[in-house]
């Protein structure tokens, strides 16, 4: 049988974040949230893989997991809805507040606990801290082969897979051994709607809940405490609309004024 499984995070909607002025962190109490965007693609990557892998007359089940406080349910609810076969919840007090760092180790646990894994999906990266650390760090937890930017998984053999993967000048193919761990662009697919049959199934599927000891994690690898990043300040930029009019009788008079102004300002 051939696991997928797929990292998501539950994330404030991109319209709805605010950041606390005295501290400096996210505001989640009371923030209306969902999937993080990224995480969609992943979603529906897992299950376009196990799609194709059915095809090949090969067993395949696609497992959710997921870290967050109790209200994280919501986002794997979604996701049975979507096509998830099972899903799991990384919930517990001692995970609070934890960086990329205890957050991947956290994550690599979980997916030792669910086992015999054959690809691991992410999102890019999140909406709330913008990282991108999550899929290359489980993977240097586990010690498997990873990818990032992948817009495409060209090939599944049973003991390697071929992806394809963004550069600033095009894209690269790389052959991974499997277990391999992806994280994936939005150019890879477009994410399915939940069906009605999914989201009345989803309502009452039983949701599987871990704690630190139930994933045996070390907890002084856990929680803000232990966590290596410290957030020094957050805030949201201020825009400002400065503009100035170019002057000049002609075209030719008014480029010459432009780039006059450019060196001025030593933008040139």
């Amino acid at each position: 049988m051939k696991n997928i499984i797929v990292c998501i995070k539950q994330t404030p909607k991109s319209d709805n974040i605010k950041i606390d002025p005295a501290t400096g962190c996210l505001i989640r109490t009371g923030a209306e949230s969902a999937i993080n965007p990224f995480d969609e693609f992943a979603l529906e990557e897992g299950i376009r893989i196990k799609e194709r892998l059915t095809a090949q007359g090969k067993t395949a089940v696609v497992n959710v997991i997921t870290m967050g406080p109790p209200q994280a349910e919501a986002v794997l609810r979604t996701s049975v809805a979507k096509g998830a076969d099972k899903v799991f919840h990384l919930s517990d007090i001692a995970f609070a507040g934890s960086d990329t760092w205890a957050t991947s180790y956290a994550l690599s646990k979980g997916i030792q606990k669910i086992g015999n894994p054959y690809i691991i999906i992410c999102g890019k990266q999140t909406n709330d801290s913008d990282t991108g650390h999550i899929g290359a760090q489980i993977s240097a937890w586990l010690k498997y082969p990873n990818s990032s930017f992948v817009r495409k998984v060209s090939e599944l053999g049973d003991a390697n897979i071929t992806v394809e993967r963004l550069v600033e000048d095009g894209t690269d193919t790389i052959n991974l051994s499997t277990p391999a761990v992806l994280s994936v662009v939005k150019e890879i697919n477009k994410p399915r709607i939940a069906s009605i049959s999914g989201r009345i199934s989803a309502k009452t599927f039983e949701i599987t809940t871990w704690t630190a000891d139930d994933i045996k994690a070390d907890k002084t690898k856990l929680g803000m405490k232990n966590s290596p990043t410290k957030v020094v300040k957050s805030f949201t930029p201020k825009r400002e609309a400065n503009s100035i009019v170019i002057e000049g009788a002609t075209s030719k008079e008014r480029a010459n004024n432009l780039v006059k102004i450019l060196k001025e300002n030593q933008y040139v």
